[in-house]
């Protein structure tokens, strides 16, 4: 039941049986105050454990790769084949076929030979940030990120 007067500052809130927070004496604000809090350190303890489990996958060398050594040769043994089936060939692998054209082409040869240094290599439609022709550049004041970091998120 909340009770709310006209004539006062204070509110009166979550009376019952058994429970009362009256924000108009000090034991009451003081209870409030500290339920207001228990939200914001949920959020702190929630934002220090994804930061360290971030850190912990990049010690770890970050998510495993799907493709492996053995699947890719298999993948470029079918993939040179006319009658292979990219469907079916990805349900055999249990990957998609995202995974399958990443490192090999239609025909079966490896698309490329080394990783590319920042994500928008890997994109044809993306110039690298340091292409000299690029629409966009960046300054050296302007730190780059690298393709596991996220940007943080400040508090208000």
């Amino acid at each position: 039941m909340a009770v709310m007067t006209a004539g006062s500052r204070g509110l009166k809130v979550l009376t019952g049986q058994g429970a009362a927070i009256d924000t108009t004496t000090a034991s009451g604000k003081l209870v409030f105050g500290i339920f207001a809090g228990l939200p914001e350190f949920e959020r702190e303890l929630i934002s220090e454990r994804t930061i360290t489990g971030l850190a912990t996958a990049r010690a770890r060398g970050g998510r495993p790769n799907k493709m492996t050594p053995s699947k890719l040769l298999l993948a470029m043994a079918s993939m040179g084949k006319p009658e292979t089936k990219v469907s079916d060939l990805c349900t055999e692998l249990g990957i998609t076929r995202q995974t399958i054209y990443r490192p090999v082409s239609r025909t079966g040869e490896l698309a490329r030979t080394e990783p590319p240094a920042t994500a928008a290599a890997g994109n044809p439609r993306r110039q690298p940030a340091n292409a000299a022709s690029g629409p966009i550049s960046h300054s050296p004041a302007i730190p780059k990120r690298d393709a596991l970091s996220r940007p943080r998120r400040t508090s208000k």
